[in-house]
């Protein structure tokens, strides 16, 4: 089983890439964002309680984060691989994802993060908001993700890179000149 995580600020191009990524690579893209967004709409009772927590720009706490992630791997027991986006957030996150892949025989391959600046993330955001109306993408909301992003969950990868799997790909430019650049990284695994 082929695993990646793909790392980088709200605004960095995960969820663009990882969708080119799995139609190149067949690998199942589970973004923790979407799972959070599906309960939302749905509203479970864990959609409700995310909810509160996610609109005030505020992290999901590790349990629940990592239950619903391990829910989904399991769903998918063919998977070639997985391609996790927006976790792990935090280093007690990565390790469970470390011991829970462990159980089930994999681990994670690599962690490729999206390089992209403050000023173009706030454009691109602030973009796809006029786009898309995304809750979390609003001026305030934002702030207090790219914060939380740069002063807690930017510290998981240098976790990754003691275990000599973080690579860094520039994600500004070009939709397809950044894909062309994490297909090289990928295909050296």
């Amino acid at each position: 089983m082929l695993n990646f995580v793909l790392f980088g600020p709200p605004g960095a191009g995960k969820g663009t890439q990882s969708q080119k990524l799995i139609d190149k690579y067949q690998l199942i893209h589970i973004s923790t964002g979407d799972l959070f967004r599906a309960h939302i709409k749905n509203q479970t009772l864990l959609g409700q309680k995310v909810s509160s927590l996610i609109a005030d720009g505020q992290l999901v706490p590790d349990a629940i984060t990592i239950a619903m992630l391990e829910e989904e791997v399991d769903k998918n027991p063919e998977a070639k691989g997985f391609i996790f986006d927006g976790f792990p957030r935090t280093v007690p996150q990565a390790e469970a994802l470390d011991e829970f892949l462990e159980s089930k025989g994999s681990n994670i391959a690599g962690v490729i993060a999206l390089d992209v600046d403050q000023d173009e993330l706030t454009k691109r955001i602030a973009q796809r908001q006029k786009e898309t109306g995304r809750v979390d993408d609003q001026a305030d909301k934002l702030q207090k993700r790219i914060e939380e992003y740069f002063n807690k969950t930017v510290h998981v990868l240098p976790y990754y890179q003691a275990q000599g799997k973080l690579k860094k790909v520039n994600g500004i430019g070009k939709i397809e000149d950044v894909f062309a650049d994490l297909c090289a990284v990928i295909d050296q695994y």
